[in-house]
């Protein structure tokens, strides 16, 4: 797998580069869209923090009183190719498995907030004006050059060891570039970019079928099974570690996965087997197993909320971009 990565990685970083010679001559252009487009990406393959920072700009666009829709492709759903509203702003009309799970936690935890999906993200675009909202968030939108945005926001860990899909030269393209607060970062050109620090913050624990919030901390002295399917899982483990919580026993799973039943009732035995009466994992993996109780029984099960640290520049940054703060069109 590793050695797929890094020729996959080879062959994205020259395509990318190539696509971005012929945008910035001029052979191929970027459509515009009939509302302010800020993009969200990044350079390497797999998680970096893409979601939480979705899920922040469209609460905070909502607060400055804008009416903001996420624009996602909806990776390997049933509405991918053909396209589909998952809410909007009033209903969720779908389920994961047909817009994906990423846009489905957004809809659940950002309720008000347009959901768009399809891989034809400018179409996305013009449904959500039509409907009434005036800020796009595009989702994992730096690779995608066919849409033109108002501003490009890319993040970037100088220590992570992934593969690259984008090389850090495309960094100089970025409008705002957040690097992640790491011991051993690298210091990297950015160009033009606008460079602010980011970290992560727990948000609490959550019931897996709703209910108060609590503190991370609160499991201190736990046995805990930690379980996720997510592109770095290792990031996951070390967080709870970070917070005290390092669990009894875990599993990591390929991204995206989906939880069929056996994996679930496997899942439960060795929490069992590890003497773990509570189940921990990823807001992520929880929208694909909720309401799935039979498999999980005798169990609690719960799910770590995370949110990014931001420094008050950056969202300063948002709001000229955004406009006015009473809403309306831009």
């Amino acid at each position: 797998m590793k050695l797929l990565l890094t020729v996959y990685s080879a062959f994205s970083r020259s395509v990318c580069r190539i696509k971005r010679r012929l945008y910035k001559s001029g052979v191929l252009r970027a459509e515009r869209a009939p509302l302010t487009v800020l993009s969200v990406g990044n350079l390497a393959l797999g998680g970096s923090e893409k979601t939480p920072l979705a899920l922040e700009l469209l609460d905070f666009l909502r607060e400055i009183g804008r009416k903001p829709a996420l624009i996602a492709r909806g990776y390997k759903s049933a509405w991918e190719r053909s396209g589909g509203v998952l809410s909007d702003g009033r209903t969720i009309a779908g389920t994961w498995r047909e817009a994906g799970d990423e846009p489905f936690l957004a809809a659940l935890r950002c309720p008000g907030a347009g959901v768009y999906i399809g891989k034809n993200r400018a179409a996305s675009c013009r449904r959500a004006h039509d409907a009434g909202f005036d800020v796009a968030v595009l989702d994992d939108g730096f690779q995608h050059l066919r849409l033109r945005r108002d501003l490009d926001i890319v993040l970037h860990d100088p220590a992570a060891r992934a593969p690259l899909r984008e090389s850090s030269a495309a960094l100089a393209a970025a409008d705002i570039v957040l690097m992640k607060k790491t011991p051993g970062g690298r210091t990297l050109r950015t160009g033009r970019a606008e460079v602010f620090p980011y970290g992560v913050r727990e948000q609490g624990l959550a019931p897996l079928e709703g209910g108060p919030v609590r503190p991370l901390s609160s499991l201190q002295g736990h046995r805990i099974f930690a379980f996720c399917g997510i592109a770095r899982p290792a990031r996951f483990f070390s967080l709870l570690e970070e917070y005290g919580v390092p669990p009894a026993s875990r599993a990591a799973f390929p991204d995206h996965f989906a939880y069929p039943d056996r994996s679930l009732a496997g899942l439960a035995s060795a929490a069992r087997s590890a003497d773990c009466g509570i189940l921990l994992t990823t807001e992520k993996d929880a929208v694909k197993i909720r309401g799935r109780r039979n498999e999980l029984s005798g169990l609690d099960v719960l799910v770590l909320r995370i949110g990014l640290v931001l420094p008050g520049a950056f969202y300063e940054t948002i709001r000229a971009v955004a406009g006015r703060s009473d809403g309306g069109d831009p």
